[in-house]
């Protein structure tokens, strides 16, 4: 199949919801593709009802289908002003919300199912692969780390690993993700975690785009203190 032909499939499976929704409700659309002005208003269909998939594919079509038949009525059951308010308060609160609620069930959910794991107060849910020296644990904001990660999605989609890059991640406690930070105190130099991190101590609802991490994703960690340097000692040293 060449790129023409398959992005035009991708294009009207895309779109098989809002065609489906929009219908008579007989089975059959009722659209006759009569000439080239039908056809322009179909692919734009067709655009309306890709786009809408990429950002919600559980949508409810009709509604969509409705909201554009009632412009076209010169009926809207909403003011363009009410309705940007209603959105604007739905994406950043309502939306939001649900976000952290499914979170809260999906790692209470781990720590339930798998007794190893344990939760702190922030929601961290982890559990300690080695403990490490426990008479070096960073403790201090100023405190300095070498740690190397794997970084993975809740889906198990690989983020980053400084084992496949062979480097290692040296950093000041405070510089670090929340979560990360509350990590690392619970293990000494030479331990392991395995860590869960709700979003509001990973990336929080900005993400990161250069590393593909998407806004509100809980993240999974797996970590190594390699060492620690602790402030305090750096001035008994001198």
């Amino acid at each position: 199949m060449n790129k023409t032909k398959r992005g035009l499939f991708l294009i009207v499976s895309g779109t098989a919801l809002l065609f489906a929704g929009c219908s008579d409700g007989s089975g059959n659309s009722g659209v006759k593709l009569r000439s080239d002005v039908d056809s322009v208003a179909y692919v734009i269909g067709l655009n309306v009802g890709l786009n809408l998939q990429r950002m919600d594919s559980t949508i409810n079509v009709s509604a969509v289908c409705e909201g554009i038949r009632d412009i076209f009525r010169g009926s809207a059951r909403m003011t363009l002003p009410e309705a940007e308010t209603f959105y604007l308060s739905y994406v950043n609160y309502a939306l939001p919300e649900k976000a952290r609620a499914y979170e809260e069930q999906f790692l209470a959910d781990i720590a339930k199912s798998n007794r190893s794991y344990a939760r702190t107060s922030s929601g961290v849910t982890y559990t300690v692969d080695e403990v490490g020296d426990q008479d070096r644990i960073p403790t201090s904001d100023r405190d300095s780390v070498a740690l190397r990660w794997v970084i993975r999605t809740a889906d198990g989609t690989q983020i980053t690993s400084s084992y496949e890059r062979g480097d290692t991640v040296r950093s000041r406690l405070r510089d670090l993700r929340r979560g990360v930070q509350e990590s690392v105190k619970l293990i000494g130099a030479g331990g392991r975690i395995h860590a869960w991190m709700p979003a509001a101590e990973a990336y929080g609802a900005e993400g990161d785009p250069d590393l593909g991490i998407a806004p509100n994703a809980t993240l999974y960690y797996e970590i190594e203190l390699l060492d620690v340097d602790k402030y305090a000692n750096r001035f008994r040293r001198r």
